[in-house]
């Protein structure tokens, strides 16, 4: 009996070591570069939807309001940009071709 339990001990410390030595497996969040919207208005929707395309309509972004989208890091879905509204701090979705002056604030 005692050695079962000697066994079973040492087999959840070995388990927990190995969790421990593994790390994490969670990327780095990766921060919004700083864009500008060049369109004229760009409406800004909550989600994309890959079988109806943008789903949900938040608002209407003016030209030159600032936001945040890191190419290559940030996904974009059939020409809309997932995008970040600095204004009220939340993510939705506008066109790729409305954003513009990367890094120009």
């Amino acid at each position: 009996m005692a050695t079962t339990r000697r066994l079973g001990i040492a087999l959840s410390l070995t388990a927990a070591l190995a969790l421990i030595s593994t790390g994490s497996a969670q990327a780095e969040p990766t921060v919004p570069e700083h864009a500008v919207i060049v369109c004229d208005s760009a409406s800004f929707y909550t989600n994309y939807d890959s079988s109806s395309g943008p789903v949900g309509l938040k608002r209407t972004l003016p030209r030159g309001d600032k936001v945040g989208h890191t190419r290559g890091a940030h996904p974009v879905y059939n020409g809309w940009a997932a995008t970040f509204d600095f204004g009220p701090n939340d993510w939705g979705f506008v066109r790729q071709e409305c954003l513009g002056g990367f890094g120009s604030w």
